[in-house]
């Protein structure tokens, strides 16, 4: 089925349409019969990945769509945002470790 004959596909970029984001790019295609959205940096510089995820049938037929929408887009961004960086508290111990296994 062609995009745009696809109302699913049609429902997410009307709402895509209606955010704008200073670091960000905001597309969606057709998968299957739901929706993939997908997010990405504007700077291709930076090398940052791409973030993906899917809407599904039932989430894009919601007569709420709109509202379930942003609350899924919102938690997408958190997300992506976080999984950006390069190093965390978390990475502590792993680094520790590959320093005691250089020196030994």
């Amino acid at each position: 089925m062609p995009d745009s004959a696809n109302p699913r596909l049609e429902r997410v970029l009307a709402q895509l349409k209606l955010y704008e984001h200073p670091l960000l790019n905001f597309s969606a295609r057709a998968k299957g019969d739901g929706v993939e959205v997908i997010i990405q940096f504007k700077d291709p510089k930076i090398p940052v990945h791409t973030y993906y995820f899917d809407l599904h049938p039932r989430d894009l037929d919601d007569p709420q769509f709109e509202w379930s929408f942003q609350r899924q887009l919102y938690d997408a961004l958190h997300d992506y945002f976080v999984e950006m960086f390069i190093r965390t508290p978390q990475d502590r111990a792993d680094r520790q470790r590959e320093d005691r296994q250089r020196r030994a």
